[in-house]
């Protein structure tokens, strides 16, 4: 029977299908979903959330070295975390099947760069395998873990957002058990000094030319590579959801050597391949990756300088860059309506940045998270985003930079959430209490993991398979650090929000180290129900001064001159009463 999938759906049955016993991961768009679709299976895997991607690659590899065929997914961005174990990984090789997961982001539709990781399979030296559709999704999970344990190599798992997110049907299949052989003690392969290392680099460059020699025969056997011979007047070259794109623009007669193992490229297969074409096309997402090791070949073929280097592709795009067929269409009048996004209806974090964004002398160095919206207007309460756990290393490095200027005038907010402060924000403390930096690390509890859809991290007090778990204390974890005093506050009382920074900006002029901890339960959640209640407006005191619409929120409007509450979106929470100087915001009890 076939089931209607999603990328990320079809792999986490994928990983059952596999034997697949032990998984681990961080929750980040567009790969959370894998994770997410695996409790249904914990009778046969374990699950679970780690702190971060680089604990997440580490817990994976540890059940690998064990014997375990292991599984672990991340963002593209959070390989660069991950990176320090995955290529050690790939000097010592493996015990189970090991897959890493990379989800890549073109467009940059919930990322902050557009990086092709790709290339990580090829400094990492290890082999890579990119699915096309949800069934491929399933399908390769399996065959990398034989790929892994065959060639004794991690397998970097590459999808994108398209791939991850898009549906097709899926057939099913039974779960193959993998049992690992009893644990013995290997030091020459697991312990990677230096000198193992030096003996291991030739292994992996053998192990490499095998791999490249499979993937010119085995792998059109068992459907990793995929060769479909047409007229011998057009080839395309391509992979994952470019192939899907590809299939639908090149014309009837075309041929196509559609690659599922993309690292190392089988180039005897593509050299056999050109031979058969007349021209020949590489289309690609983002970088020359394959198109400059098939010129670097001697193989002519084109490619980036038709469907260039920026954003995802679409079939619109090939037939227009390659084909020239522009598409028909009509221009209207209607102008969309602009919809940034915003901080949701009751948000925790709106008192927090609205009580910031009253002295202009706050630096605010934000992090990865629903708060990064802080930034927005009308709060425009940011100055920096870089990545997780920057928000305070960052405001750590602009407190010293003020040091040395001589800027006296500015405090230095770092500010993150609890998941972010887990993830590696407990560094970035340790350097401002290490180095003595002078600002305030702010942590914005709201006892989620906000922006990636509300998974579970140590803060919350469960874990991903619903178990309760212990709740780690960040205001514990500051105080042991040597933060004080550490200040905890409900954001939404505004009053004593802003009581709460007065007195940690005096704290730090008396040279003490404070910290604040903003805790508030992001209203989402769906286990819990905090607030009760909307609030409404009195027309007759309103003065339609607009002081309400200075806290961003996307229920609070003006009509007619008067403020106006959008009652399917309020929650109650009350900041926009608080801030209204004439009484004419009032809360109703339900």
């Amino acid at each position: 029977m076939k089931h209607l999938m999603s990328g990320n759906e079809a792999t986490a049955r994928g990983v059952y299908e596999a034997g697949i016993k032990i998984c681990s991961a961080y929750p980040g768009t567009p790969s959370t979903e894998i994770l997410e679709n695996l409790p249904p299976y914990q009778k046969d895997v374990y699950c679970e959330w780690a702190p971060n991607e680089k604990v997440a690659v580490e817990v994976a590899y540890g059940a690998s070295i064990a014997g375990s065929r292991s599984f672990c997914t991340m963002k593209m961005v959070g390989l660069n975390v991950a990176a320090d174990p995955l290529f050690t990984a790939g000097y010592m090789g493996v015990g189970g099947g090991f897959v890493v997961v990379t989800a890549d982001d073109p467009s940059c539709h919930s990322s902050q760069n557009e990086q092709d990781n790709r290339h990580y399979a090829r400094a990492a030296k290890i082999a890579m395998v990119e699915p096309s559709d949800p069934q491929e999704c399933k399908d390769f999970v399996a065959l990398a873990c034989e790929l892994s344990e065959e060639f004794d190599t991690p397998v970097l798992y590459r999808t994108t957002t398209r791939v991850c997110h898009s549906k097709g049907l899926v057939q099913w299949g039974e779960r193959r058990e993998h049992t690992a052989p009893p644990y013995r003690r290997n030091v020459r392969k697991f312990v990677c000094t230096p000198a193992h290392a030096y003996a291991n680099h030739p292994l992996v460059e053998e192990r490499l030319r095998r791999l490249e020699e499979y993937g010119c025969t085995r792998a059109l056997e068992n459907g990793l590579n995929k060769r479909e011979l047409g007229d011998g007047k057009v080839g395309v070259i391509t992979a994952s959801v470019s192939y899907e794109y590809a299939k639908e623009v090149f014309p009837e007669g075309t041929s196509f050597l559609k690659l599922g193992l993309t690292f190392p490229l089988p180039m005897d297969l593509i050299r056999d391949f050109a031979s058969r074409v007349e021209k020949l096309y590489v289309i690609e997402e983002l970088e020359p990756f394959m198109e400059d090791q098939i010129k670097a070949a001697g193989i002519p073929c084109m490619g980036k300088e038709l469907t260039g280097l920026l954003y995802e592709l679409n079939t619109q795009l090939l037939r227009e860059r390659v084909l020239g067929e522009k598409a028909d269409f009509r221009k209207t009048d209607v102008t969309p309506a602009s919809r940034p996004p915003a901080l949701c209806p009751g948000c925790p974090h709106r008192g927090f940045f609205y009580t910031l964004s009253k002295n202009k002398n706050y630096v605010v160095t934000g992090d990865i998270g629903c708060y990064t919206l802080g930034s927005a207007a009308p709060l425009n309460c940011m100055d920096s985003v870089v990545c997780m756990g920057a928000g305070f290393s960052a405001g750590m490095g602009i407190a010293k930079s003020f040091e040395r200027e001589g800027v006296t005038d500015k405090t230095i907010f770092g500010v993150m959430g609890d998941s972010t402060f887990f993830h590696s924000g407990m560094t970035g403390a340790a350097e401002i209490i290490y180095n003595n930096g002078r600002m305030i690390p702010c942590v914005l509890d709201n006892r989620i993991t906000g922006m990636t859809g509300h998974q579970d991290n140590p803060g919350t007090g469960y874990t991903l398979l619903g178990d309760e778990a212990p709740m780690l204390s960040v205001e514990k974890i500051f105080t042991a650090m040597g933060f004080a005093p550490v200040l905890t506050v409900d954001p939404q009382d505004l009053t004593a929000m802003k009581e709460t920074v007065d007195r940690a900006v005096a704290a730090l002029e008396r040279g003490e180290h404070p910290a604040i901890v903003t805790r508030r339960p992001c209203l989402l959640i769906k286990r819990d129900r905090f607030q009760k209640g909307m609030c409404h407006v009195e027309p007759d005191k309103c003065r339609s001064c607009r002081s309400c619409l200075k806290v961003g929120c996307p229920a609070v409007s003006m009509e007619e001159g008067k403020a106006v509450i959008d009652r399917t979106q309020c929650v109650g929470c009350t900041v926009c009463a608080q801030v209204c100087p004439f009484g004419a915001i009032v809360k109703e009890e339900v």
